[in-house]
């Protein structure tokens, strides 16, 4: 080989070294970038958990304070029953290939 040929070949694979280094480089970047972001996501979908957590609690606790109204005027409390539906049948009609008809002594043409 010609030391043109090493020379053109040495450049280009410190060529595709620098640039590989370099997509290493922004792709390690990119992933902390997207990491810091949902981390953000993360921490604004856990504040706002908490707030519906607390309006929840708030709403148990008025919910579990007794009431002033009347055993009498009170609302009954439903009862659910639950009823099965009838069953379902299905019938499937399979034809095996035997209707019987010459065990039972026809078909014979003698």
């Amino acid at each position: 080989m010609s030391r043109f040929h090493l020379t053109a070949i040495s450049i280009l694979l410190a060529l595709a070294a620098v640039l590989g280094a370099v997509a290493v480089a922004r792709t390690t970047g990119l992933g902390a970038a997207s990491h810091r972001a949902g981390n953000a996501a993360v921490a604004a979908k856990s504040s706002q958990l908490s707030a519906y957590e607390a309006q929840l609690a708030k709403e148990l606790a008025r919910l579990a304070r007794p009431s002033k109204v009347s055993p009498a005027t009170a609302p009954a409390q439903q009862r659910v029953v639950y009823r099965r539906p009838p069953p379902v049948v299905v019938v499937r009609h399979v034809h095996h290939g035997d209707d019987g008809y010459e065990a039972a002594g026809g078909g014979n043409d003698d």
